[in-house]
């Protein structure tokens, strides 16, 4: 199930440097913001995954490289699309494209871990399978 997720962002001032140009680590906030609403889309929102199966994603790694600024007031879309999935970690291919352009791309690798121990454990079932990579 090739499917990618996007979810638009407005740039707003507090986003921006003096130059009215995207901050480096903003671009971050937004493809966190992306993630989430990726997975409330599908049904595990963070409350739901919390209480639901005790469990919760921590950023393990992420590459990414930045094409060209955003600047203020510009309207981006921003991207998720898995690019892989193991017993308990996902790859996603993350895009931040102002138009047809990509202006940031990032590999960011997510690791499902218990709430009580923070160790990682297996991905909840229900989740593999909307993404279409069952156990």
């Amino acid at each position: 199930m090739e499917t990618v997720f996007n979810y638009p962002v407005r740039v707003y001032y507090q986003d921006t440097d003096t130059g009215g140009v995207v901050y480096h680590a903003t671009y971050l906030n937004f493809m966190e913001r992306a993630r989430y609403e990726w997975l409330r889309e599908l049904g595990f929102g963070v409350d739901a995954m919390i209480q639901s199966h005790r469990t919760i994603f921590l950023v393990r790694s992420l590459n990414i490289e930045y094409f060209k600024p955003a600047v203020l007031d510009d309207l981006l879309n921003v991207t998720v699309r898995v690019a892989e999935v193991g017993r308990s970690r996902i790859a996603l291919q993350q895009q931040v494209m102002r138009e047809q352009g990509t202006l940031v791309s990032a590999t960011v690798h997510v690791v499902c871990v218990g709430m009580d121990t923070f160790k990682p454990t297996s991905l909840p079932l229900p989740l593999r399978q909307k993404i279409g990579k069952p156990s």
